[in-house]
């Protein structure tokens, strides 16, 4: 008989733990492309925010594509920075710079230090479904947020020491600690997201979170 995850009052509290922010001494050159800067300087300013978190990425130029699909004010991710390693990504297309500044952040506070305090190991990598895609939110006539790279749908979390979790065959399935390790990164993202979807939502989403800039805390 499986154990009973950790009370949710607990979980909150580690949840809190691991998103405080710490400070690092270590400084090392912002890693991006200047194959295209945005006239806009909100937008530069982001991408000057996105650079200081040590993230590697691409500016990439505006797109329209009609029918209320566009990609503007978007970025190529190619790494993530945790507190002491560089983190991989997969799958990923363009993504949004604010959008980019979140995961950046869930990224490093949220899921690696709930990877090392929970799993006993450093996050590695995460695995991605994707960023842009021009479609309607499943079964509506509404666009996505995906539709305007305004959205990241994440699969799975691959640690430092080979291990690989995945929403399909963790959320339910998987031993405690890594039960609990999602539900507290899924918790983490609710903090950050204005839109957080997982496997407790409903069946389209059992192999994935989907994360959203877009929406108003809703965390499901």
């Amino acid at each position: 008989m499986r154990q009973s995850l950790l009370p949710l009052a607990l979980l909150a509290l580690l949840g809190g733990c691991i998103d405080i922010p710490q400070s690092s001494s270590k400084r090392e050159p912002v890693r991006r492309s200047a194959s295209f800067m945005p006239a806009d300087a909100s937008a530069r300013q982001c991408l000057s925010t996105l650079g200081a978190t040590r993230a590697s990425f691409t500016p990439l130029p505006d797109q329209f594509f009609g029918a209320g699909c566009a990609t503007r004010n978007t970025v190529r991710l190619a790494s993530l920075q945790s507190d002491y390693d560089s983190l991989g990504l997969t799958n990923l297309g363009p993504v949004t710079c604010p959008l980019a500044n979140t995961f950046a952040a869930w990224a490093r506070f949220g899921v690696d230090r709930a990877a090392r305090q929970i799993l006993g190991s450093p996050l590695a990598r995460i695995e991605t479904m994707g960023s842009y895609n021009c479609r309607n939110v499943a079964g509506s006539g509404r666009r996505s947020a995906h539709a305007t790279a305004n959205a990241i749908d994440v699969s799975a979390f691959v640690l430092a020491d080979g291990r690989r979790i995945t929403l399909t065959g963790g959320w339910q399935g998987g031993t405690q600690a890594e039960r609990q390790f999602l539900r507290v990164v899924h918790a983490s993202a609710c903090k950050r997201f204005g839109t957080v979807l997982g496997p407790a939502y409903n069946a389209a989403h059992q192999d994935h979170f989907h994360l959203e800039m877009s929406g108003s805390e809703f965390c499901r």
